[in-house]
């Protein structure tokens, strides 16, 4: 199979039903949306978790454990959550490195998940809206301690590191640490892009390139993806024969409601229109057991 794809679909995001009317966060309508996903050719389903009662993010390993058993039950298909977004309104107060990874910890020692988030670096969350208006946005942080916890964590569970770039930085420093655990599985390089925030690149085939490049100094074996916060991903495949045009084409793709301001429509939608532009390029997503060997050091 040439130029394979992963579709990841993103359910919903730590914005709550404030920003975000239309996410799944009960957890009948996350496995409701996530099995829609995966009939629709999605390959891997990352969704946060909410507290039932206050409609926020609460990433526990009791709400997580259910959903995912619930989903993978159905579905064949990675499945994995989240961390504590830090500095943002649910998570303002400092974590340890345990604190914040507690659930990741809980749900591979049982088995659960295949892939962890480990985002290696800290950057300025807001959006243009929210500039022009006054109003202070976050840092979202992530100290160099709770990225090597991750990827001990990760080393320890034989789990795949999925890094959010958001920032060219974020992809020197995550590189340079990885190659300090010897013998763990190399990352997935989620590349974000973002038209309403106002980190790193927008969503252009130049930023693309760019990204690329620096990932084949720092680790050119391996995968990557684009995704973001705020974006509508769609340029990026409709540009033509994207995976082919740059300059190593082992690109992937994330869809979804993760970063979509004030977001509509199921997940499942986005899942089926990017599932029929990939087919389109000759790009048929892969199945579990063709991801697995990609990934397995």
């Amino acid at each position: 199979m040439q130029n394979p794809v992963w579709l990841e679909v993103a359910l919903n995001g730590p914005w709550s039903r404030e920003r975000q009317p239309a996410i799944p966060v009960h957890a009948d309508e996350i496995v409701e949306d996530a099995i829609a996903c995966a009939a629709e050719g999605a390959s891997i389903i990352h969704f946060h978790p909410y507290d039932p009662v206050t409609g926020r993010q609460r990433d526990d390993y009791e709400i997580y454990a259910p959903i995912i058993e619930r989903i993978r039950a159905k579905a064949d298909v990675i499945c994995y959550g989240t961390l504590p977004f830090a500095g943002d309104v649910d998570a303002k107060d400092a974590l340890s490195p345990e604190k914040c990874y507690s659930a990741v910890e809980k749900l591979a020692g049982a088995g659960l998940i295949e892939w962890s988030v480990v985002d290696p670096g800290s950057t300025n969350i807001s959006t243009r809206k929210d500039v022009a208006s006054g109003k202070q946005g976050f840092v979202y942080s992530n100290p160099e301690s709770h990225i090597r916890h991750g990827l001990d964590l990760c080393h320890r569970h034989k789990l795949t590191p999925s890094y959010a770039i958001y920032e060219p930085g974020f992809m020197r420093l995550g590189a340079a640490l990885r190659r300090t655990v010897t013998g763990m599985s190399p990352p997935v390089y989620r590349l974000m892009f973002s038209d309403n925030f106002t980190f790193g690149f927008p969503p252009e085939e130049w930023a693309v390139e760019a990204y690329v490049r620096l990932l084949g100094i720092e680790e050119p074996d391996a995968q990557w993806m684009v995704a973001g916060l705020g974006v509508q991903i769609d340029p990026l495949v409709d540009c033509g024969d994207p995976w082919r045009s740059y300059s190593r084409g082992s690109g992937r793709c994330a869809v979804g409601s993760c970063g979509l301001e004030r977001g509509t429509g199921k997940s499942s939608e986005s899942a089926y229109r990017a599932q029929r532009r990939y087919t389109s390029h000759c790009c048929p997503s892969t199945r579990t057991s063709e991801r697995l060997t990609v990934l397995t050091p």
